[in-house]
C-alpha cells in the first residue's frame, strides 16, 4: 500500500481529531446561527464566546478584542486599508518588508496606487532586517509599519517588541502577521507590544474549509482607533464588535 508522507505543515496542517469531535454537533445538531435569540442560537453564541477565551489565553489578550475573519488575508485587508484609508491625510508613509506574504505586499502595491508612501525594507541572506536601515526608514508621518514575526519561507525569527518599540516612537501603528508564530513559539500581545495581529488557524491543526484569522487592537491605542476606524470588511451586517460582516 502506497503511503503518502506530507511535508508542508507549514502551509497546511490536517485538522486534529480532538477538533472535529468539537466541532460535529455544530455541523449536525446545533447548527444554528449564533446571533438567533432563540435557544439554539443561544448554545451556538456561547460555544463562541468559549472559543473567544481559549483563542486569548493563547495569545494573552482579552475576549474582545478578538476580530474573527475568513482567514489571515482578509484580516491583513482589514487591518492595513482600515488604518491607511482613515488615517490623518498628513500621515501617508508606511514601512514593511520585502520578504513580507502577499497578501501584505499587494495590499501596499494597492495602497501605493493610491497615494501612500511605501518604504520596503530589503534583508540579508538569512532574511534578517538591517536595524539602522529600518531607523532610517522611520519618518514623523509614517503612520504603519507591518512586519511578520517569523517568515513563511525560511522561518526567520524578527525582533517584534524591538521594531515595535522603535515605531510607537513616532506614533506609528505596528502590525505583525504572525501566522506561522502561533501554536509553534510562544507568542504574547503584550510581550510584543504590537498593536494589531493576525493569524490562521489552518496552520494549526484547526478546520481547513474556514480558516480563521484574528487580530488584536491594543487597549491603549482605543482613543486612536476611535477617530482613526480601522473600517468596516463588509456592511450592513456587522460582528465582532463592528468590525467585520458574516
Amino acid at each position: 500500500m502506497e503511503r503518502t508522507i506530507y511535508l508542508d505543515n507549514n502551509a497546511s496542517t490536517r485538522v486534529d481529531e480532538r477538533v472535529i469531535q468539537s466541532m460535529l454537533p455544530f455541523l449536525t445538531e446545533n447548527y444554528s446561527n449564533p446571533a438567533s435569540p432563540h435557544l439554539l442560537g443561544l448554545k451556538a453564541n456561547e460555544a463562541i464566546k468559549a472559543s473567544r477565551r481559549q483563542i486569548s489565553d493563547l495569545i494573552g489578550s482579552s475576549s474582545n478584542e478578538l476580530i474573527f475573519t475568513s482567514g489571515a488575508t482578509e484580516a491583513l485587508n482589514l487591518a492595513i486599508k482600515g488604518i491607511a484609508e482613515n488615517s490623518n491625510k498628513k500621515r501617508r508613509h508606511i514601512i514593511t518588508v520585502a520578504t513580507e506574504h502577499e497578501a501584505v505586499l499587494n495590499t501596499y502595491k494597492y495602497l501605493e496606487n493610491t497615494g501612500f508612501d511605501v518604504s520596503y525594507l530589503s534583508v540579508n541572506s538569512n532574511g534578517e532586517i538591517d536595524l539602522q536601515d529600518y531607523k532610517d526608514s522611520i519618518r514623523d508621518e509614517t503612520i504603519l509599519v507591518s512586519i511578520m514575526h517569523v517568515n513563511n519561507e525560511i522561518g526567520t525569527i524578527h525582533p517584534i517588541r524591538e521594531y515595535a518599540a522603535l515605531a510607537h516612537q513616532v506614533g506609528a501603528i505596528f502590525l505583525s502577521d504572525c501566522t506561522q508564530s502561533v501554536g509553534k513559539i510562544p507568542v504574547n500581545v503584550n510581550d510584543l507590544g504590537v498593536d494589531l495581529l493576525c493569524f490562521s488557524g489552518h496552520k494549526i491543526y484547526t478546520i481547513n474549509s474556514r480558516w480563521r484569522a484574528r487580530k488584536w487592537v491594543k487597549k491603549w491605542h482605543t482613543k486612536c482607533f476611535k477617530y482613526c476606524s480601522i473600517g468596516y470588511c463588509l456592511l450592513f451586517s456587522k460582528q465582532d464588535n463592528e468590525f467585520r460582516g458574516n
